[in-house]
């Protein structure tokens, strides 16, 4: 599949993790929403589907932004992303355990 890549999505709000195709022609806040969506429908309604999200490489720890396309960022088969509240309180917060995951993977 050349449209789509594999990535592993890690939500730190709910302690879960989710493989998931994502197409690379679309925009990053298109797929934010369509991952917010499922994991939402997948888990039964326990990730707040009012609050506002990112999407943060694991690897590099650049946050996307919206107007991004998949096929223009690093993201490729087997990239791990973490899907955080851009609430400031809380990612600031969750932005230390995603700096964590980032020393303990190098």
């Amino acid at each position: 599949m050349k449209n789509k890549v594999l990535v592993k999505i890690i939500v730190p709000e709910i302690n879960e993790s989710f493989d998931v195709f994502i197409p690379v022609n679309e925009y990053i806040w298109k797929i934010n929403k369509l991952i917010q969506k499922a994991i939402f429908d997948l888990t039964g309604g326990t990730l707040n589907s009012e609050k506002e999200y990112v999407l943060i490489n694991n690897y590099t720890g650049q946050v996307y932004k919206n107007n991004n396309i998949i096929i223009d960022t690093e993201i490729r088969n087997g990239t791990e992303l973490t899907l955080l509240s851009s609430e400031p309180g809380i990612i600031s917060t969750e932005l230390n355990s995603v700096n964590n995951l980032i020393k303990n993977n190098s």
